[in-house]
């Protein structure tokens, strides 16, 4: 906690929360797999699994979102469900298909999907696959362009003992980035 004029108070405890709140590694991974804590009650919470992991993961990498207790995509935006998960090249070269929906409903379906690209000629390209193993049904999944693993499929031990996966327990609450240089 940092106490005196606002702005030297904030960069104090920016200074301090990015010692506690972030986790630098050296080199990117393969695979990140993620648990999801039961906090997060829908994909659209439990997109921070992703989104905080991101970074860290090589080009071509994949993020498996681990949460068997998370039964829906979002209660708050069911439109999610119906336009799926895309990045942002996506949305603004098919403009015309989106623009009557809320700008806040196609922001959190691009959380999900991450870095990428769109052109009409190669379609969508996206620079990390996402995975759930979530209790949501396959086809409502892959409707909503992520992949799909039954959750009873992945064992963490498993996961944990890949030297090129990084197992993130309590996902969403750390935020990972590469070390500088």
């Amino acid at each position: 906690m940092s106490f005196g004029e606002p702005r030297q108070a904030w960069a104090e405890c920016a200074e301090i929360s990015a010692q506690v709140h972030v986790r630098h590694l050296e080199r990117p991974v393969r695979r990140v797999v993620s648990l999801v804590p039961e906090k997060y009650d829908d994909m659209w919470t439990a997109a921070k699994g992703f989104y905080k992991v991101e970074p860290v993961v090589a080009d071509g990498g994949e993020v498996v979102l681990y949460a068997p207790h998370i039964t829906r995509i979002s209660a708050m935006h069911p439109e999610i469900e119906e336009i799926g998960y895309h990045c942002r090249d996506y949305f603004t070269a098919e403009w015309d298909r989106f623009s009557h929906l809320h700008w806040g409903v196609l922001a959190h379906s691009t959380h999900l999907r991450g870095a990428g690209s769109y052109d009409a000629e190669h379609g969508e390209r996206l620079r990390v696959t996402v995975t759930l193993a979530t209790g949501i049904p396959e086809d409502v999944v892959r409707a909503a362009n992520l992949g799909y693993l039954d959750p009873a499929d992945l064992d963490v031990a498993t996961e944990e003992a890949d030297p090129d996966t990084l197992v993130v327990p309590d996902a969403g609450e750390v935020l990972f980035r590469l070390q500088a240089g």
